[in-house]
């Protein structure tokens, strides 16, 4: 009787959840067909979902026609999965999702194992491992069908994060928009959809900009190890890629690889040959050179151009990478040779040519990341001596000759609003009666005010900003000592105008400008040589003035071992800032030494650690190249018919000489004796 009753009991309850199960599951399955259905319904051809991005890229490509930088994010192009090497296809499967050709969009199976997984590491079911298929990665990359709204999330990243969120209710979604594309799509084109949506690091979207962006190649081409490699970003695109971490990307590789083998993918003898020659990046994205100049490039274009384009962009940029190479090498070994461990000292290299391109650019000690400070474009600095060469240019042109003479004596100047100013020669002494090329070479800081003074600031104001220096030059008799803020771009260009006979040049970097797969350019080259600042005389002969400060002077430990070259340190007031520019007929160097907290340099000049850092740079540089004079005016030595003339104190005669007649009227108030 108590049997019968159980009995009967149990089978009314197993009948009712029949009932009830059977129900609920019919409409569990109506629900999932509509979803399905309606997903289905809505999804595009798989060709308009292969690139989705709201920016564009611009990759920056040397003058030898290599890539070695990129901004924004790159899409290297679309690529079908099954015109893709087999290497990388078969990397993505054997690691991703090994049974993708026979699944119809969701492994039950596998999502159970995930789960138990993250459990058993005290995890939360979902949280870690999501055993997600191929098919459900690609529907959290389409975001289930909700496009980008920026009323929504602020950045693309945002909304990428958002996306690929895992909650129970997020995956419960994910399946019927999984099962809708796989009714929708074929295996190839799903798999085609993933390999060209996923992001792999270093700004790269989809696996073509990926394999061109880390090996310099196409995707078509890459070997095992390189398909492993590039698989192995799948799972933190950041962490493991090689231009991060090089060792941890192949260590990664080599799991991938040994899984391939493991499915039949590869030979145990392809597999052990992938092992021993592991994936190494192309030179380019290896070196990670020119950052700086990358981002000066990128800054001197138009921003919906560069920065905030929507296209895809190819900038054709001045960098040579060899010269690119010599810069950063010369800087790192007189630092790690010559300064304590620990030294916050920055320094700052600008190589250029004669017209204003420019070759190299390292804008700081280490950083390479896009967006860092650069002290060669964005740190105004007092220049010092350096500044000196535009005040014997304005003096040149209009009559003086490097042998004219100037005296070295103390000078007290009454400045409007200021009172007394007595300028000091760097080593505390006097020289007395000294030629302008003396004068130059030693860095005598009184005789360059006394010239600057009698030619007039306003002309050695003229004379510099025609040259390309483009702060707001100071006002005051210290203009001459180079008391004002100037980047190390600008008077490294200023300096190439002094190299290429006496005209101007606009720095330049971009040599044009277009869209990707268009032929004709939207920019073309902007800088160059501009108009004539000083006559071909007067520039010869500060060419000349310039080589002495190197053979004999200040810059003496600048000297080449087998070429002509000229140049000028400079140091400013309590050795803030320690300069060294200079060229040979070649090329034009600019070094800059200093600290971001503009506090003193210990032991540092101009003539130092720059001058160092600028011979090193010049010597690799010129390394193959031909050795040329420098196109410099030698001027005659004085005789007794033609004597040099001097700059002469207003209480002697006037000898009626030009450079007489320009003093006569200044000097005068200089020492106050009018």
């Amino acid at each position: 009787m108590i049997t019968r009753f159980f009995g009967g009991l149990i089978r009314r309850i197993v009948g009712i959840i029949w009932g009830v199960g059977w129900r609920v599951t019919l409409m569990l399955v109506f629900v999932l067909g509509m979803t399905s259905l309606y997903y289905y319904a809505t999804l595009p051809a798989a060709k308009d979902l292969l690139d989705a991005r709201t920016r564009g890229s611009v990759t920056l490509y040397d003058d030898n026609g290599a890539a070695f930088a990129w901004r924004g994010e790159t899409f290297g192009g679309t690529v079908n999965a099954a015109a893709v090497s087999p290497n990388l296809r078969n990397a993505v499967v054997a690691t991703e999702d090994r049974r993708f050709y026979h699944h119809f969009g969701v492994s039950p199976r596998g999502i159970l194992g995930a789960m138990l997984i993250n459990i058993r590491a005290g995890r939360r079911p979902f949280d870690g491992n999501g055993g997600s298929t191929i098919t459900q990665q690609v529907a959290k990359l389409l975001c289930l069908g909700i496009p980008y709204d920026p009323k929504v999330w602020k950045t693309e990243a945002d909304y990428e994060s958002d996306c690929r969120q895992s909650t129970i209710w997020r995956k419960l979604k994910e399946v019927p928009y999984a099962l809708a594309m796989e009714a929708k799509y074929t295996k190839n084109e799903i798999l085609t959809i993933y390999l060209n949506r996923v992001y792999l690091g270093a700004g790269t979207r989809g696996f073509e900009a990926a394999a061109e962006r880390y090996f310099g190649k196409h995707a078509s081409d890459v070997t095992p190890a390189e398909g492993a490699m590039l698989a192995g970003l799948l799972k933190a695109p950041s962490y493991y890629a090689p231009t991060n971490n090089l060792a941890r990307a192949q260590d990664r590789a080599n799991l991938i690889i040994d899984l391939m083998a493991e499915q039949g993918y590869l030979t145990l003898a392809q597999a052990q040959d992938a092992h021993n020659h592991p994936a190494q990046l192309s030179q380019s994205a290896a070196q990670q050179a020119g950052g700086y100049f990358a981002d000066w490039v990128m800054d001197s274009g138009a921003s919906f151009l560069t920065s905030d384009t929507t296209e895809d962009v190819i900038i054709k940029t001045t960098l040579d990478p060899r010269i690119q190479a010599a810069a950063e090498g010369a800087m790192k070994d007189v630092f790690e040779s010559k300064l304590k461990d620990g030294s916050k000292v920055q320094a700052a290299i600008v190589v250029m040519s004669p017209d204003g391109a420019v070759r190299a650019m390292v804008g700081g000690r280490t950083s390479q990341v896009s967006g860092a400070f650069n002290r060669a474009t964005q740190a105004l600095r007092q220049t010092g001596s350096a500044f000196k060469p535009f005040v014997y240019a304005a003096a040149l042109d209009m009559g003086m000759s490097p042998n004219d003479t100037v005296e070295d004596a103390p000078l007290t100047i009454n400045v409007k609003g200021s009172g007394p100013w007595s300028p000091k020669d760097y080593e505390r002494d006097y020289k007395g009666t000294v030629t302008l090329t003396t004068a130059l070479k030693l860095s005598l800081n009184i005789p360059a005010v006394k010239i600057s003074e009698a030619v007039g600031r306003a002309n050695v104001r003229k004379v510099a900003a025609d040259f390309g220096i483009q702060s707001d030059l100071a006002a005051g008799p210290a203009l001459a000592l180079g008391v004002s803020g100037v980047t190390l771009l600008d008077m490294t260009g200023a300096y190439a105008g002094i190299l290429n006979g006496g005209s101007s040049v606009k720095p330049y970097g971009l040599m044009e400008l277009r869209l990707k797969g268009d032929k004709q350019p939207l920019i073309g080259q902007g800088g160059g040589i501009g108009e004539r600042v000083i006559s071909p005389k007067a520039d010869g002969e500060l060419m000349y003035m310039m080589n002495q400060v190197i053979e004999s002077g200040t810059g003496a430990r600048a000297k080449l071992p087998d070429r002509q070259a000229a140049g000028k340190t400079g140091t400013t007031q309590e050795a803030r800032d320690a300069w060294f520019i200079g060229f040979t007929a070649d090329y034009v160097v600019g070094v800059w030494l200093g600290n971001d907290d503009n506090s003193p340099l210990t032991g540092t000049t101009g003539g130092g650690l720059p001058a160092d850092i600028w011979r090193a740079t010049m010597v690799s540089i010129d390394k193959g190249v031909p050795p040329k004079p420098l196109p410099m005016i030698v001027p005659e030595a004085p005789t007794l018919s033609a004597p040099a003339q001097s700059v002469v104190d207003p209480a002697q005669q006037d000898s009626g000489t030009l450079a007489d007649r320009i003093i006569m009227g200044v000097l005068g108030t200089l020492t106050g004796k009018n």
